[in-house]
């Protein structure tokens, strides 16, 4: 992976994490936070998807999905914080 394949991935990763933050919650986790947030999503939601046969389309398609993932994985938290 070269060194711009990496800040496309990082920069994904931050968009997904923020969506998904300001979807769940209400507000970001700042860079960092979205950045693990969106990454973690991104492969949660792959994960997901793949189960059922479905594949992301293109960029917006992988956006879709890891930011549905990364809602889930929110929803998922905030359900173990408050039990």
């Amino acid at each position: 992976m070269d060194i711009m394949s990496l800040i496309i991935f990082l920069a994904i990763g931050a968009l997904v994490g923020w969506l998904a933050g300001n979807l769940v919650k209400g507000s970001g986790f700042g860079l960092l936070g979205n950045i693990v947030v969106g990454i973690i999503g991104a492969l949660l939601g792959g994960f997901l998807f793949g189960l059922f046969g479905i594949t992301a389309g293109g960029l917006l398609g992988s956006i879709i999905m890891a930011t549905i993932g990364a809602v889930i994985l929110l929803f998922g938290v905030s359900l173990v914080k408050h039990a």
